[in-house]
């Protein structure tokens, strides 16, 4: 008996040397900063910020959070679900793995040339050739008279000075939250033939930006798209999130995705004061 009690002993002593033999070697590494992979009820207890005001206020998001309720081009129903889980932790895959399916002009997003004109998307003018010097750098913040489109008239009347190249329209729709309703509205504002055509005429502009789906009123949104598209020097940014933000003068970055062959991409844009 004390034979066998000895021998208990001594093998528990053996195993005790080799478990502090083996984590001599790989170290306990103390988790001071809660990024344990394993769960715990804390982490029940974990709810993400989203921002859309970075660095004390120096950096705007004004891209819009893409939601299944965002409108959709003349569509009541929004742009629906649009992202799954295909693989997933809890079914047993090494990692979660999501895909998506949405058009590309959901959501903020740009257009190419070969959006309206058949014979530039033929020949390759896609997102991936759009000039990121054009979507990036000084930008204007201007709002647009509330009591109708965006005319000739109009243009004339924000006097915007030679020079500017890159100019953010705020509207009545982000006054309404248009980008903000499920249902596509028709009623939204946006520029007329006669506006596009004063704009490319007039002045210096190649960043058209607007607050909702298309910088084209409803009612002129294929001959307004083929005015401004037609050189292939003017990018048009349709659906900006420009609540909040005060008019004047910012340095916008604005990327698109390199997506081959695809006439229009969601795009990620801000603003830096």
């Amino acid at each position: 008996m004390i034979r066998r009690r000895s021998l208990l002993l001594l093998l528990t002593l053996l195993l005790s040397i080799t478990s502090s033999s083996s984590n001599a070697a790989y170290p306990t590494v103390v988790d001071d900063c809660g990024c344990s992979a394993s769960s715990t009820d804390d982490d029940l207890l974990l709810i993400p910020e989203r921002n859309e005001v970075y660095g004390n206020g120096r950096i705007i998001d004004i891209s819009h959070r893409y939601v299944s309720d965002m409108p959709s081009w003349n569509s009541k129903e929004g742009i629906g679900p649009f992202i799954r889980l295909f693989e997933s932790l809890k079914n047993g895959s090494i990692a979660n793995f999501s895909e998506f399916k949405l058009s590309v002009h959901s959501g903020t997003h740009v257009d190419a040339p070969g959006h309206v004109y058949d014979h530039y998307y033929e020949a390759g003018f896609d997102v991936d050739t759009l000039d990121l010097e054009i979507l990036n750098g000084p930008a204007l913040l201007v709002d647009v008279p509330r009591e109708s489109n965006i005319t000739a008239e109009v243009m004339k009347s924000l006097k915007i000075p030679k020079g500017v190249r890159r100019v953010l329209f705020r509207t009545l729709n982000t006054d309404r939250k248009l980008m903000l309703k499920k249902e596509f509205d028709s009623s939204y504002v946006g520029f007329m033939e006669d506006g596009a055509k004063w704009l490319v005429e007039n002045t210096d502009i190649k960043f058209v930006g607007l607050d909702y789906l298309s910088v084209a009123a409803y009612a002129e949104a294929i001959p307004t798209h083929l005015i401004f598209l037609k050189s292939r020097e003017i990018i048009l940014v349709e659906g900006l999130k420009l609540d909040n933000v005060k008019p004047g003068l910012y340095n916008v970055l604005c990327l698109p995705l390199r997506l081959l062959g695809a006439e229009g991409s969601p795009a990620r844009c801000i603003l830096i004061n």
